[in-house]
């Protein structure tokens, strides 16, 4: 039986705004029911667009290691789901190349940004916290 799960991450930001937001990122994972991870794809706005291979404008798939933080410690997890109730999130996270309306814009303030990208997948699942600077930019 395979098993799969979408975490939503954050990580303080550095330097001054770090001490009022986070920045979001999802994570979905690939395994088997004995617990082995086969495959972890970080999905991510940064704000600057085209880093690395997978990517589209700011919108990235693992440009940066799985848990790793964002400069300014390490990642916390802040939700977690499993199977049935990861699929749909699955989804929309994979067809986000196509489908997230700010592909090609970043502000830090008011968004979008990173935690604009997060909100706009989970927004049927959870709401960000006050941490999450421009998780309502519309």
């Amino acid at each position: 039986m395979r098993i799969i799960t979408v975490e939503l991450r954050a990580a303080t930001i550095p330097g001054v705004p770090g001490l009022i937001a986070d920045h979001h990122w999802l994570l979905v994972s690939r395994g088997t029911a004995a617990g082995r991870v086969e495959s972890y794809d970080r999905w991510e706005v940064w704000q600057r667009a085209n880093k690395n291979e997978s990517c589209w404008g700011h919108l990235h798939k693992n440009l940066l290691q799985p848990f790793q933080g964002v400069g300014n410690g390490p990642s916390r997890l802040i939700q977690k789901w499993i199977n049935d109730d990861a699929f749909s999130l699955v989804e929309k996270i994979e067809s986000s190349p196509n489908d997230y309306p700010f592909l090609d814009n970043y502000k830090y303030w008011p968004g979008p940004n990173s935690n604009t990208y997060a909100q706009w997948v989970v927004k049927d699942k959870i709401k960000l916290g006050i941490r999450a600077i421009g998780k309502s930019f519309k």
